[in-house]
């Protein structure tokens, strides 16, 4: 395996809940349906809304800032509880992640891969 791209990204939790509530389109323009489902079903949604914000500015820095739009990259997990990347509604297995948060911040590392 040959890396081709790493991206990471690092998000101040408080931030994201305070855009999310003046801009009242943010998520809808940055999160897919399946993903605010997801982040709203969580004790603490806003820790998971950053840390897949911050999931998918990783992806976007690892593809090297492609031209995609954020809603374009979604994170979901498999049953066993890895995080897996979806470009433009295909899985992504070229592109690895790593996410994690606490009360204040959220982090997340992608590389892209060559298979």
């Amino acid at each position: 395996m040959k890396i081709q791209g790493l991206g990471v990204d690092i998000v101040e939790i408080k931030r994201i809940r305070s855009i999310a509530k003046k801009r009242g389109s943010f998520l809808n323009r940055v999160f897919t349906d399946e993903e605010i489902r997801y982040c709203q079903r969580k004790k603490d949604s806003w820790q998971h809304f950053a840390v897949r914000f911050a999931a998918k500015e990783a992806v976007w820095k690892a593809l090297g800032k492609l031209g995609l739009r954020l809603k374009n990259i979604s994170v979901t997990n498999r049953p066993s509880g890895k995080p897996e990347v979806i470009l433009n509604g295909k899985i992504n297995r070229n592109i690895h992640l790593s996410l994690s948060h606490c009360k204040d911040y959220a982090v997340a590392q992608a590389i892209k891969v060559k298979s």
